[in-house]
């Protein structure tokens, strides 16, 4: 995520680093009597502030917040932490007296956590408290308190920084597929004031009529009801998150030969279970146009159960002969055996297939709603 809901948080560091800068100031002003060596003090709150500067126009540009600017962040906090040895002193830091950066050393440890996620931020926070409790020269739990909390603030921006990238991505995919929407929209408005009308009135001029026209007419109505299925599953078809309507997807082939039935709602399955089985039931279509007489009826239903989803493919033509299947496998006719067989395989589902000649063919696919692991 290199913008959008990133840079308020790159904003609060910000304010947090002018706010810490504040509060180091005033400590120093208060405590400076105490010091050691007073007098450096004062360049080093200045440098303090000049980075302060620097890293906020800095990190303002998502093109610099890499590696170089993150580590030279770190790098010169801890220096100006461990000045407080040498300025400080070491018995006031033993009494208790805080280093000169008391909390602005927190910021390069919150700008890792947000730059490179939740375990960048440990790492830092771990390298950054390690140098307070060595400048502190006492490890109490006084003392600890504070390396403690660091951590803690680099595991919840680390954690609250993956939440903000989950969050810009299905706000990317919301927003394409509003786009896509209104795209199909479109065209589906613009597919019925042009082919669907002129389909229907083909239809409706040549029915009755005999010959080529009568069969021009025949065609054109069901390349209508085809046309419309197709847009209205088009329209339908996404039902939010990684679904799709399977109802939706197995509707684009019905017409006057092919009757789809179903649950009225919509069936969920998982966008590559929904395919898949999408592609086996064309399979099992192609196969009647291929074997059977023109204009076989066929019936399509989907069962919609708790645990699975089962389709089936039901026809009156001509059946299918005992052992063919086999026999067209041994030949290296793997139309069933891969498009129907291999993807309801791959499903973990299963296939029944029940034919005798003359008596119609009826191919049943059964897909489990949970993945087989």
């Amino acid at each position: 995520m290199t913008g959008g809901l990133q840079a308020p948080l790159w904003r609060a560091i910000a304010v947090y680093r002018i706010a810490a800068l504040a509060y180091a100031a005033v400590l120093v002003v208060s405590n400076a009597g105490g010091y050691e060596r007073p007098m450096p003090a004062w360049p080093v709150l200045a440098a303090m502030a000049a980075w302060t500067v620097l890293t906020t126009y800095a990190y303002a540009d998502p093109a610099r917040r890499r590696a170089p600017l993150l580590v030279a962040d770190q790098l010169i906090t801890m220096a100006a932490l461990t000045a407080s040895i040498w300025i400080v002193g070491r018995p006031a830091l033993e009494a208790g007296t805080p280093t000169l950066a008391v909390a602005w050393h927190v910021a390069p440890v919150l700008c890792w956590a947000v730059a490179r996620g939740r375990r960048a931020g440990i790492v830092a926070a771990l390298a950054m408290g390690a140098t307070d409790l060595i400048v502190r020269a006492h490890f109490d739990q006084a003392a600890s308190t504070g390396a403690v909390l660091m951590l803690l603030a680099a595991i919840a921006v680390g954690y609250l920084v993956r939440i903000a990238d989950v969050a810009q991505e299905r706000l990317e995919r919301a927003i394409e597929l509003e786009a896509a929407t209104r795209e199909r929209e479109r065209l589906a408005r613009d597919i019925h004031d042009s082919v669907l009308q002129v389909l229907a009135l083909v239809k409706r001029r040549g029915a009755g009529l005999d010959g080529e026209a009568g069969n021009l007419a025949r065609l054109a109505g069901e390349q209508e009801a085809a046309l419309r299925s197709l847009v209205v599953a088009r329209q339908s078809s996404d039902t939010g998150g990684d679904d799709l309507d399977l109802m939706a997807l197995l509707q684009t082939y019905a017409s006057p030969s092919v009757t789809v039935s179903g649950p009225a709602g919509a069936v969920a399955l998982p966008a590559h279970a929904a395919r898949e089985l999408r592609a086996a039931v064309a399979a099992a279509l192609d196969n009647v146009a291929q074997h059977c007489e023109p204009g076989t009826k066929i019936y399509l239903f989907v069962e919609d159960e708790p645990a699975q989803v089962v389709v089936t493919v039901r026809d009156d033509g001509c059946g299918i002969p005992p052992a063919r299947l086999a026999q067209a496998e041994a030949q290296g006719r793997l139309g069933v055996a891969h498009s129907i067989r291999g993807r309801m395989a791959d499903l973990g589902g299963r296939v029944k297939i029940v034919s005798a000649p003359g008596a119609g063919t009826e191919v049943e696919m059964t897909v489990p709603r949970a993945p087989i692991s």
